[in-house]
């Protein structure tokens, strides 16, 4: 809030003046940009500590403050028809999915990061969830879509996508985590933000068939124990899942938050396995083949692995533990002002629902208990906040969950005292952020 000793505007003689009939607004607003920027000031949010602006930082108008009625309230803007399918505003255009280019030979077998340092709430907006493919996203006609059940069933049979939407469907919110979210971090603190150390993840109302619902009118013979997976890209990427699992909370997706899945999430169909690895919600699936044993696909063998310090690796560890990241203050979110500041944060448990979040100043020595603002909701996204007072001294930041099962977040020296250093997946060990005196922060690692 800025206070100010003139008096108000009145503003019904400000608002009569000028208004450009035949342009919409944001053409007028385009075409004053050069005048406008003439008059403008850089707003530094850092300004009163000495460090330049930060991301999404704009110019201002001082014509635009009080007590002048800004320029937008002046001039019609567009109509209802103006743009079919929203956008978000030109001024959150820096909100975007982000890649690592050198991460992968090709995008087609790579992946992006949601920025969740810049989402508000638990749920991601389609536009912004992650995506990870291995043979590029597979632009399916649905008329043109089948999905086939074979194996040990009673009946194999082929289902059309009208098919599938003549079952009854329930919506749940879910997380999904791919396993290498935070993979190269592994060995020590590699890239300096919280959207590409945490961002391969995402948390949306799913909406879908059971996959139960489907076995039942196919029918499992009683030797049937496994499913095989199959996806309908160019990989053909495929995986085992366990009779249990498809049986319990597995549904066959059509929907997310209220419109179709998009092309690279999987439309028209595609697994949600609540809890598990994102790897085995298999995209655009075209199969699912019963049997008496797993099918040890390569996805479960030489990937998706936990390669131990001994050179062995465990597999079929699919359950995403309990985690936990700040997102605020991180390295893309700077601490700007001395005083009151907010710790704001997402934890998440693939076993059940996240009981407690623990908040530290000083890498873990103390600890004090975060808020959890509803909804909590079993194996879903779950907000957390804090306040901290500070004072221009470093801090290490750091949150630690503990979910419903009393599992702890780990430290990434426990984890490796476990399991090494040659892993990738299943990093869920806890982040240390460092403030600095400048109020910048940083990816670190203790110990």
């Amino acid at each position: 809030m800025t206070e100010t000793n003139q008096a108000p505007a009145t503003g019904t003689g400000s608002r009569a003046a000028g208004h450009p009939s035949s342009r919409g607004r944001r053409q007028f607003l385009r075409a004053g940009a050069g005048v406008a920027a003439g008059a403008a000031a850089t707003v530094a949010g850092g300004a009163a500590l000495g460090r330049p602006g930060v991301a999404g930082a704009t110019e201002i108008d001082p014509g635009n403050l009080p007590p002048n009625v800004p320029m937008w309230g002046h001039y019609l803007g567009d109509g209802v028809d103006a743009e079919p399918y929203g956008s978000p505003s030109p001024h959150e255009a820096h909100v975007v999915r982000r890649n690592v280019p050198w991460l992968t030979a090709t995008t087609e077998s790579s992946v992006n990061f949601t920025p969740i340092q810049d989402l508000h709430g638990f749920v991601t907006p389609n536009g912004l969830c992650f995506e990870r493919h291995h043979a590029g996203t597979a632009e399916v006609n649905p008329a043109e879509y089948r999905l086939m059940i074979n194996g040990l069933v009673d009946k194999p049979m082929i289902f059309t996508m009208e098919d599938i939407l003549r079952f009854p469907c329930e919506s749940r919110f879910y997380f999904m985590e791919c396993a290498a979210n935070s993979g190269m971090e592994w060995r020590g603190a590699q890239l300096n933000g919280v959207q590409y150390t945490h961002g391969m993840i995402h948390c949306v109302q799913y909406t879908g068939v059971p996959l139960r619902v489907i076995l039942d009118q196919v029918g499992v013979k009683p030797n049937g124990k496994w499913l095989m997976a199959e996806g309908g890209d160019a990989s053909g990427m495929n995986r085992s899942i366990p009779l249990e699992k498809a049986l319990d909370d597995t549904l066959l997706a059509f929907a997310m938050n209220g419109e179709m899945l998009r092309p690279s999430n999987g439309y028209p169909l595609r697994l949600v396995l609540p809890g598990w690895e994102g790897n085995m919600w298999v995209k655009w699936i075209r199969r699912i083949e019963v049997g008496d044993q797993p099918w040890f696909a390569r996805e479960e063998t030489s990937k998706y692995t936990d390669l131990l310090a001994d050179g062995r690796a465990r597999y079929f560890t699919w359950e995403m533990d309990a985690k936990s990241v700040i997102t605020g203050p991180c390295p893309e979110k700077p601490v700007l002002h001395k005083g009151v500041n907010q710790i704001k944060g997402l934890a998440w448990s693939g076993r059940g629902t996240v009981k407690r979040v623990d908040v530290s100043l000083d890498g873990g020595r103390n600890w004090m208990q975060a808020r959890l603002p509803d909804p909590v909701l079993p194996k879903c996204l779950t907000c957390f906040n804090a306040e901290f007072e500070w004072n221009g001294e470093e801090v290490l930041l750091q949150s630690r969950v503990i979910d419903d099962t009393g599992y702890v977040q780990p430290t990434m020296q426990a984890l490796q005292k476990v399991r090494g250093v040659n892993s990738i997946y299943h990093n869920n060990s806890i982040q240390t952020w460092l403030v600095n005196k400048t109020g910048e922060v940083e990816n670190v690692r203790l110990g």
